[in-house]
């Protein structure tokens, strides 16, 4: 069997997304870090001519995505889910956060061994672990092993309904790369009673204006990052085919457009260009 394909490559986005929170307030002070600060600085004339040229930055797209999660991670909470997973969590205060508004919730926080590491051990310089919220390694290309995601949702209520999170991640593997890893999800998720898949996701559909600024930016992150850095999608009912032939039984496609005066989001000129995935197994909702 081949090793499991190595995504460290791409944990410095890391630094960079979790100063993003906490320079807007959504994060606790302490998943500030000097990497983040000199990104975040770095990067600030490409931000301010992308908001002014293009209507929206990075900045924007990383805010409008996290605060959307937010708001459906709320509302399943709401509607009875208390477990959560969420994985290549980098430094996301989410855990954080939503283990102190909600004390009946499990939360896992997973990311690849180095990066679960760090992130195992800043919460617990803080005293915010506890047995239902942890830090574990994983690799969603791992097939079995303590690595694997069979492993990590093995340690949930199979009872209870789940929800597992993916946030910056799945735009850096080409399609049919990380639909490996999507299959396997959804074949998990038919273990609980209901199984519900956030993920960002960027879109390259036909028509976008900037179609091709998209691509050439997608061509520099992937060779800063080593990765190869994939646009899922020309439409909407494209995704929603895909996630069914990999056995999700409904995707809704969230665009943070349809929240602007809703939710506490940054606005851009046009399109946004990320939308949220939500893909669900098992029985609906009543």
């Amino acid at each position: 069997m081949s090793e499991p394909r190595d995504t460290s490559s791409i944990s410095f986005t890391a630094l960079y997304t979790g100063h993003v929170w906490t320079r807007d307030g959504i994060s606790a002070p302490f998943f500030r870090t000097r990497g983040g600060a000199f990104l975040y600085g770095a990067l600030a004339p490409f931000e301010y001519v992308g908001r002014h040229v293009v209507g929206g930055n990075i900045r924007t797209f990383l805010l409008q995505r996290h605060h959307l999660i937010d708001h459906r991670l709320h509302q399943l909470i709401n509607d009875g889910v208390t477990q959560v997973v969420e994985i290549a969590c980098g430094l996301s205060p989410r855990g954080h956060r939503f283990c102190q508004q909600y004390p009946q919730l499990t939360y896992i926080e997973t990311d690849l061994p180095d990066m679960a590491r760090r992130k195992q051990q800043l919460l617990k310089e803080h005293g915010v672990l506890s047995e239902r919220h942890r830090v574990q390694p994983i690799n969603i290309f791992a097939e079995d092993g303590e690595l694997s995601l069979d492993h990590v949702l093995g340690q949930l209520d199979q009872n209870k309904p789940v929800v597992v999170i993916t946030e910056g991640l799945v735009n850096y593997f080409p399609l049919e790369v990380i639909s490996d890893f999507w299959r396997k999800l959804a074949s998990a998720l038919t273990a609980f009673p209901r199984g519900t898949y956030l993920t960002d996701n960027y879109p390259l559909y036909k028509g976008m204006p900037f179609y091709r600024t998209l691509k050439v930016l997608g061509g520099m992150l992937g060779t800063v990052s080593r990765s190869q850095v994939g646009f899922h999608f020309h439409s909407d009912m494209e995704a929603v085919d895909h996630f069914h032939s990999l056995g999700f039984h409904n995707l809704t496609i969230h665009n943070p457009a349809d929240y602007y005066g809703k939710l506490p989001i940054p606005k851009t000129r046009g399109n946004p260009m990320v939308r949220i995935m939500e893909a669900t197994v098992g029985a609906v909702n009543s």
